[in-house]
């Protein structure tokens, strides 16, 4: 895949996202000033949080995209990762913030007006049919590039829809005299964002702690180098990725009396037929064996 249009869809993806979420927070600052709605303040502090994450994206992913460099010579996909954490760290603290607040409103429940009951499900309505776009284009981004952080976007995103969801059930129940439905919903939104936080945070520090390619890519790896017809096996394979660059090491295991010439072309091939058969930009390195090598250290 080229760099080109890695870019473009990455930076299609985020400028959705700027687009999207910045309509809600509007409607959602006018909800909640409108109802009082303490679960509306809730879908307006993700909203925050889904604005400042997906800025920290958009300026991360930037500098993630550089080429490598003479102090960086495996590029800087790295940075993806550090910025989930720090996401991870702002949207706990957000998310306790929001459960104190729920409690005090559960121990003071306020009551919401008919006016302010329209506002906000007219609001929650919008802020869903925005999400559903968000989230369509999120998906075409990840199946064209495979960007983590774009996927860990959507995948919060999606999430939202269950909350936009809840903070009209809130509201409804409200209505009918069922106010203390308002401060339980925005608990409950608050654990929603912990548990967020959570999953950003164990995959950040995965990729950081250069966690192993899935088994089963590892498997498409095996089978890709095996197909090769002067290829006997392969062993010591190790693999990691960094943003969108997986990194992949491993040893082929060829004849004694293969020319050195052939066996650099050998892994040339091995080489193409990764990544022709492997999506996302790869970065190989393969060390060539004779097999009695092999079977003396055996």
């Amino acid at each position: 895949m080229q760099d080109k249009g890695y870019d473009f869809w990455v930076k299609l993806a985020s400028w959705t996202a700027i687009v999207m979420v910045s309509l809600m927070i509007v409607a959602k600052v006018w909800a909640w000033l409108s109802t009082g709605s303490s679960a509306m303040l809730g879908s307006l502090t993700d909203s925050l949080l889904d604005i400042t994450a997906t800025l920290i994206n958009f300026f991360v992913l930037r500098y993630a995209l550089m080429p490598a460099d003479d102090d960086h010579r495996y590029g800087h996909g790295k940075a993806e990762p550090l910025a989930g954490l720090a996401q991870s760290a702002f949207i706990a603290g957000s998310a306790c913030l929001l459960a104190f607040h729920g409690i005090e409103r559960l121990i003071n429940p306020v009551e919401i007006s008919s006016s302010g009951f329209n506002i906000g499900i007219g609001v929650s309505i919008f802020a869903i049919v925005c999400t559903l776009i968000l989230i369509s284009v999120q998906n075409l981004v990840v199946k064209k590039t495979g960007s983590i952080a774009i996927k860990a976007d959507s995948l919060h995103y999606k999430g939202d829809l269950l909350l936009n969801a809840s903070v009209m059930a809130a509201m409804i129940l409200a209505s009918f005299g069922w106010v203390i439905a308002d401060p339980i919903f925005t608990i409950g939104v608050a654990i929603f964002l912990l548990y967020n936080a959570w999953e950003v945070g164990v995959e950040s520090g995965a990729h950081l702690m250069d966690k192993e390619l899935p088994d089963e890519e590892k498997q498409v790896i095996k089978r890709l180098v095996n197909s090769h017809s002067k290829v006997h096996g392969l062993h010591d394979i190790r693999t990691r990725q960094a943003g969108k660059t997986k990194f992949i090491q491993f040893h082929v295991e060829l004849d004694d009396d293969l020319p050195l010439l052939i066996a650099h072309q050998v892994a040339e091939e091995v080489e193409i037929l990764l990544k022709e058969g492997i999506d996302g930009e790869l970065d190989i390195i393969i060390h060539q064996d004779p097999l009695s090598v092999l079977s003396q250290n055996s």
